[in-house]
């Protein structure tokens, strides 16, 4: 007896990618991903591709995966795919130590970053 597949954790016209090591605060991947919520994936690529932000780079590979997952693995409509949602939240932060005067060391933080992107297939209307 084998155990049983999970459910899938979106809709039928749904796909998901979710990038969890993105190097950077969540307050920053935040501004990123608030840029390309609720828009249709081409414009969203294009946003992306131009922006000056640095983890725009990184945004851009999950959303670049999310659209696979949804015309490999699902069977969606490319040109019809909009970005149903795009949530940030916090991963793993390195600590590191910085020597300092008087023999004396800060702790220094290097946070990391999950990036959560569904993209949804929109009927013509």
């Amino acid at each position: 007896m084998s155990k049983q597949k999970a459910p899938r954790r979106v809709a039928d016209n749904e796909a998901l990618a979710v990038g969890t090591t993105i190097r950077g605060s969540a307050q920053k991947l935040n501004l990123v991903a608030a840029l390309i919520r609720g828009r249709k994936v081409e414009e969203a690529m294009n946003i992306l591709s131009f922006s000056k932000r640095a983890m725009a780079k990184d945004a851009q590979k999950v959303l670049a995966s999310a659209i696979a997952n949804a015309e490999n693995n699902h069977d969606l409509d490319v040109d019809a795919l909009v970005v149903a949602e795009a949530s940030v939240g916090k991963s793993i932060t390195m600590k590191r130590f910085a020597t300092r005067g008087r023999g004396k060391s800060t702790r220094i933080l290097k946070p990391f970053s999950r990036l959560r992107i569904v993209v949804r297939e929109q009927e013509e209307a």
